[in-house]
C-alpha cells in the first residue's frame, strides 16, 4: 500500500507508532485476554493506565500541583457549555475574545446559556484586503468584573494562531483544542485549558480539562452531573464510565511524545514544517494565504488557488499522489492543510512537491 498522508483538521491523524501499538494489542491487552475496551474501568490494571496517562500529560505540559487533570466526555464543544455552567452561577459575567469561528461559537453557546447581558464578545481580528490581522486588547483597561476571559489560541477554520501570551487581570480559559502539546506554554498563566482530543491527542469524543482549584470555589449554573468539574475532580473523572478506548490511546499518545523528545522536539519539527508550507505558498504566484504573516497558524496552513475554479481538479489530483483531506472548511471555502504533531515532515514535504508541480503544470 502507497504511503498516504491525512490533512484532515479533526478528526485528525495518529502517530504510526501508535497505532501500530494499539493494533498489536487490540485482542488481548497488558495480558488480560481481553481488549481495553472492554475492561472495566474500575479495574486496577486500568486505573494505573489512567494515572500514568494523567502524570505523563503533567510531565509534557509541565502542569503545577495546584491544577487538577480531568478527562472529560464530549470534545470541545462540551466544555463551550461546561465552563459557563461550572462559573457563571449567581450572575456571573465573562468576556469572549473572538478571533475565528470556533472562539465565535463558544461565545454563541455562553449567550444562549446565560444570556447576552452576561457576556461581553470583542472581536480580535481585523481584515483588511482580506488579510487577518489580530490585535490582542489591553485589557486591563476594561472595568468590568468578569469571571473569567475566554480565547482561542488557535483557529482551525481561519488558519490564525495566537502567539504572543494574553495579559489579563481576570483567569484566562482557553480551547487548545487544535494547539495543545504543539509548542511549549506556560500552564500557570491560564485559569483552565480545554482541548477536545482529535487533533493533538487521540480519538473524538474524548477531551481534556487543566483546571486551577481556585476556579471550582466559583458559584456554578444547575447543570448535568456528568459536566461538572467539581464531581470530576472528586471521582478521578470516573463519575461515570469514560471513553475508556479513546482514553488508552491518548495515553499512547503521550507515551510517544515523550519518547521522541517532548514538546520541546516536537515544537522544533512543528514551525520546521509549517515553514517550508508557508514558503511554497509565498515563493509562488499560483497560491495565497490570506493571515497576518505573525498570525499564520502552525497547525492549520489555510491557502487559495488564485485560479479558484481548479479547486476540485487540485484536490482530485492530490488525492491520487496520497495527499488526502485538503479542502477547506465550508465556511471560508479554498484548501487547508492540518499538520498536527502526528504529521511527519515528510507528508509536508511530499505535500509541498506536489503544490509546486501541479501549479507548474496550470500556471500561467
Amino acid at each position: 500500500m502507497s504511503t498516504i498522508y491525512n490533512f484532515c483538521a479533526g478528526p485528525a491523524m495518529l502517530p504510526q507508532a501508535v497505532m501500530q501499538r494499539a493494533q498489536s494489542e487490540l485482542l488481548d491487552w497488558n495480558g488480560q485476554g481481553v481488549s481495553v475496551m472492554e475492561l472495566s474501568h474500575r479495574d486496577p490494571s486500568y486505573i494505573a493506565l489512567a494515572e500514568k496517562a494523567e502524570q505523563d500529560l503533567r510531565d509534557l505540559m509541565a502542569i503545577p500541583s495546584d491544577y487538577h487533570v480531568l478527562f472529560m466526555h464530549g470534545g470541545g464543544r462540551a466544555q463551550f457549555a461546561a465552563v459557563v455552567n461550572n462559573f457563571l452561577g449567581d450572575g456571573g459575567q465573562a468576556l469572549y475574545l473572538v478571533d475565528g469561528s470556533w472562539s465565535s461559537i463558544a461565545a454563541d453557546e455562553a449567550e444562549k446559556l446565560v444570556g447576552k447581558t452576561h457576556i461581553d464578545r470583542l472581536n480580535i481580528v481585523n481584515k483588511t484586503d482580506e488579510l487577518s490581522q489580530v490585535e490582542l486588547p489591553h485589557l486591563h483597561g476594561i472595568n468590568k468584573d468578569y469571571r473569567y476571559v475566554h480565547y482561542c489560541p488557535n483557529e482551525t477554520v481561519d488558519g490564525i494562531e495566537i502567539f504572543d501570551e494574553l495579559d489579563s487581570p481576570w483567569p484566562i480559559v482557553a480551547d487548545m483544542s487544535s494547539t495543545i502539546m504543539s509548542r511549549e506554554i506556560d500552564v500557570s498563566r491560564y485559569g483552565l485549558i480545554y482541548a477536545g482530543a482529535q487533533k493533538n491527542i487521540g480519538p473524538s469524543g474524548l477531551s481534556i480539562v487543566i483546571v486551577h482549584q481556585d476556579l471550582l470555589t466559583l458559584p456554578s449554573l444547575p447543570q448535568s452531573s456528568i459536566m461538572d468539574y467539581r464531581l470530576a475532580v472528586k471521582h478521578g473523572s470516573m463519575y461515570n464510565t469514560p471513553p475508556t478506548f479513546a482514553w488508552y490511546l491518548a495515553a499512547k499518545v503521550f507515551e510517544w511524545l515523550k519518547d521522541i523528545g517532548g514538546v520541546s522536539h516536537i515544537a522544533a519539527v512543528n514551525k520546521q514544517k509549517a515553514a517550508l508550507l508557508y514558503d511554497c505558498i509565498d515563493q509562488s504566484d499560483f497560491y495565497v494565504n490570506k493571515v497576518s504573516i505573525e498570525h499564520r497558524s502552525n497547525m492549520n496552513v489555510t491557502f487559495y488557488l488564485v485560479d479558484e475554479t481548479l479547486n476540485s481538479v487540485f484536490l482530485e489530483q492530490a488525492k491520487s499522489a496520497g495527499l488526502v483531506a485538503l479542502k477547506g472548511h465550508r465556511m471560508v471555502g479554498g484548501m487547508r492543510a492540518s499538520i498536527y504533531n502526528a504529521m511527519p515532515l515528510e507528508g509536508v514535504q511530499a505535500l509541498v512537491k506536489f503544490m509546486m508541480a501541479f501549479a507548474a503544470e496550470h500556471g500561467q
